[in-house]
C-alpha cells in the first residue's frame, strides 16, 4: 500500500482578478488535508475508485450519469498517461478528506494531488510539484471550466505562491509568520458558476470589470511586498480594500458581511472573503492576542466551523 497526501488553501489575494491575468496569492492550510492510497486489486478487478467522503465508488471506465467524465476518473486516466500506464491495472484507490467542499479551500484540487502524488509514489514516476500541478490542472478545468491555475499549484507546491495566470507559480518567502482564521459561512457556492457569472459581467461592462480587476491586480502587489517585509498591519489594510473590491465585482453574501464585520469588530487587522465567494469563506488576518477574541466573534456571528492556520 502506497499513501500520499495534499492540503487544502486559502487565496488570501486577488481572486477572480487572476483569471483576466491579473497576479493572487494563495497560501496553503496544513490543518486540513486529503489521504489517496494505492494498493493491488486482484486480478480482474480493475481500477476501482473509493471516495467515502464525497459518498463514490467508481470504476474507472464505467459511464456516469449524462455521460460526463468523473473527475476521480480523469484524475486517474491523465496521471496514468503521464508516467506510461496503460490502465490494464488491478487497483485499488481510496480517498479520504478533512477539507470542507465547496468553502473556497480547494477540495477538488487537493483530491487530485493527493491521487497523483500516490499514484506517482506506487509506480516510482518520481514526478515533480510542476507535474503534479499541470495534471491536477486538467482535472480543474473539469470541475471550474475556466480555471484560473492558482489552486493546483499552491497545493502542489505547499508554498506561498504568487500566480499570474500564463506565467506560472512564484513560491516566495514571508518576512514574519502570520496567523489567519478561517471561518466557515455555512453556505455552499459553485465555483464553476461563480465564476461564470463574472464572466457575463464582464462581457457586458468590460471597462468598469478590467478597472475592478486591475485594481485588484494592485493590491495584490502591493500586499505580496508587505507580506515579504513582514509587515501584519499593511498586509491586513490591503485585505479590507480587497474584499470592498469583490464586493463590487459581485461575489460577496450577507453571510460573508456578517462574518467579515464580526472579525473587524473583535480586533483583526483584516478580513474578507476568499475563493469563488457566495458563500464559503471567510479569512481574517490576526495577531495571536487578538485570535481568541475573533475567533468566538466568528463563532456567534454564524460560522459553523473555525480554523486557525499558521503561513511561515
Amino acid at each position: 500500500m502506497t499513501v500520499a497526501y495534499a492540503c487544502g488553501k486559502v487565496i488570501l489575494f486577488g481572486e477572480h482578478a487572476v483569471v483576466y491575468g491579473q497576479p493572487a496569492i494563495a497560501v496553503p492550510v496544513t490543518q486540513v488535508r486529503v489521504a489517496a492510497t494505492v494498493e493491488d486489486a486482484s486480478s480482474g478487478e480493475g481500477v476501482t475508485i473509493v471516495a467515502r467522503n464525497l459518498d463514490v465508488v467508481h470504476r474507472l471506465g464505467d459511464s456516469i450519469q449524462d455521460d460526463g467524465v468523473h473527475p476521480l476518473d480523469l484524475t486517474v486516466r491523465n496521471t496514468f498517461e503521464r508516467i506510461g500506464l496503460s490502465e490494464g491495472r488491478d487497483l485499488l484507490i481510496e480517498v479520504s478528506s478533512t477539507i470542507p467542499i465547496a468553502r473556497g479551500m480547494g477540495s477538488g484540487a487537493a483530491v487530485a494531488t493527493a491521487i497523483v502524488r500516490a499514484l506517482s509514489a506506487h509506480f516510482g514516476a518520481g514526478l515533480t510539484a510542476s507535474d503534479v500541478s499541470e495534471l491536477v490542472y486538467k482535472t480543474e478545468i473539469l470541475h471550474h471550466g475556466t480555471p484560473s491555475g492558482i489552486d493546483n499549484s499552491v497545493i502542489a507546491f505547499e508554498r506561498p505562491v504568487y500566480f499570474v495566470k500564463g506565467e506560472g507559480p512564484q513560491a516566495f518567502e514571508v518576512g514574519q509568520s502570520f496567523s489567519l482564521v478561517i471561518a466557515d459561512t455555512g453556505a455552499s457556492s459553485s465555483t464553476r458558476e461563480v465564476v461564470r457569472d463574472v464572466r457575463d459581467y464582464w462581457m457586458a461592462e468590460r471597462e468598469r470589470y478590467d478597472t475592478l480587476f486591475a485594481d485588484v491586480g494592485s493590491v495584490a502587489m502591493a500586499a505580496r511586498a508587505s507580506i515579504a517585509r513582514g509587515d501584519t498591519a499593511e498586509a491586513g489594510r490591503l485585505m479590507n480594500v480587497n474584499q470592498a473590491l469583490l464586493e463590487e465585482i459581485g461575489v460577496s453574501s450577507a453571510e460573508i458581511r456578517a462574518l467579515v464585520e464580526a472579525a473587524r469588530q473583535a480586533g483583526d487587522l483584516g478580513a474578507k472573503l476568499s475563493g469563488a465567494g457566495r458563500g464559503g469563506n471567510v479569512i481574517a488576518l490576526v495577531t495571536p492576542a487578538a485570535r481568541q477574541w475573533v475567533t468566538a466573534a466568528l463563532q456567534s456571528a454564524g460560522a459553523i466551523r473555525v480554523i486557525a492556520t499558521e503561513v511561515v
